[in-house]
């Protein structure tokens, strides 16, 4: 004898097996397995913590030193003097701007700018800015030489934690000048002013060589 199923039957049951499968990938999505977005925010371009952050997956210098830096230790300059790593630094003006890079025929992030130049001499350094903030001694920016570093908020101001910075050129007549690889209008390695601008984002300015009196 051969079982006959109604047609609504069958409709019924291929709904209810459509609206299993609509709540399955509904839980998948707020268990966030499916999302994308997270993933292309962390890759967004610009003078960023969260840019900068996620550069760190790959680092250029060791774990372990990197690991010492977050203790608060001071960076090994290896003797080399500040008016070298800024004459090195300038020979790079006008390379372009590239995220989560530190190599000068692509292009550089701010902290990927700081990293290839310090690595130049043999310097360890953090690959991410945010790692830079308990690295050296504070010093007042009125008081910053060639050499210190100077370190700023992301694009947003308002969170006040370490996004991005830049290495001090000079500082005469109360006029503070830096050199950094900005997404900015330049959009590469340029030397800019401590301006009202970046002084809304500014955190602090550090001092890591001996011969600054660090």
């Amino acid at each position: 004898m051969k079982l006959m199923i109604p047609p609504y039957v069958l409709t019924g049951l291929a709904l209810m097996a459509s609206l299993c499968s609509c709540v399955f990938v509904v839980n998948q999505k707020e268990r966030g397995d499916l999302s994308t977005s997270d993933t292309a925010a962390a890759f967004a371009p610009g003078d960023s913590t969260q840019a900068d952050t996620v550069a760190r997956a790959t680092p250029v210098t060791p774990d372990t030193a990197i690991g010492n830096f977050l203790e608060g230790k001071k960076i090994d300059t290896k003797n080399v003097h500040p008016s070298e790593v800024v004459a090195f630094a300038k020979t790079l003006i006008g390379v372009p701007y590239r995220y989560a890079s530190t190599d000068p025929a692509v292009g550089f992030d701010c902290s990927g700018f700081i990293t290839y130049v310090f690595h130049h001499f043999g310097i360890v350094v953090p690959r991410s800015s945010i790692d830079f903030t308990p690295v050296g001694k504070e010093v007042p920016s009125s008081s910053a030489l060639p050499g210190d570093l100077i370190l700023f908020t992301g694009t947003d101001s308002t969170e006040r934690f370490v996004g991005h910075m830049g290495l001090v050129v000079s500082n005469e007549g109360g006029q503070l000048q830096f050199i950094h690889s900005t997404s900015g209008k330049q959009h590469g390695v340029t030397i800019t002013p401590l301006s009202a601008y970046y002084m809304g984002r500014y955190m602090k300015t550090i001092r890591i060589f001996p011969q600054n009196g660090g």
